[in-house]
């Protein structure tokens, strides 16, 4: 089962930091990673809520959020033939500000295979992600 994960300090406290990762749809304007996201069930994420995210070199996806904890952690998932994707956003405070985490674990019978196909994509787009999360967290508004 592929297991990824990138962590960054953010210099902001993990209220600001939240305030960005659950604004999704805002997404696509912090990372290159990300072409759009649009939510299905409307911007705000709420367990049960789906998002249609395109993303270069990769299918267009819907996931679908599992777990929200206010100001802590988002996770989402989404499942394909042969592989569900598990995707998670999870802050805790950090000397300096927030130590923000970006998860995804895989599992199925073409969780291997991808992996091996695009592993190096997907530790370059949460790379991506994270900087832009970060970036736009440490923004003064």
């Amino acid at each position: 089962m592929p297991t990824y994960s990138h962590s960054v300090t953010v210099a902001a406290p993990p209220q600001r930091v939240w305030q960005v990762v659950a604004d999704v749809e805002s997404w696509p304007e912090l990372t290159a990673s990300m072409t759009s996201v649009r939510g299905l069930d409307g911007p705000a994420p709420q367990v049960g809520a789906r998002f249609a995210v395109r993303q270069p070199r990769l299918r267009p996806a819907v996931w679908t959020v599992t777990e929200l904890a206010e100001g802590a952690a988002l996770v989402w998932e989404n499942r394909a033939p042969g592989v569900r994707s598990s995707a998670g956003h999870l802050l805790e405070p950090a000397e300096g500000g927030t130590l923000l985490t970006l998860t995804l674990d895989q599992t199925g019978v073409l969780a291997w295979p991808f992996g091996l196909l695009l592993g190096s994509t997907v530790r370059r787009y949460m790379a991506m992600e994270a900087a832009g999360l970060k970036s736009r967290s440490e923004q003064r508004r």
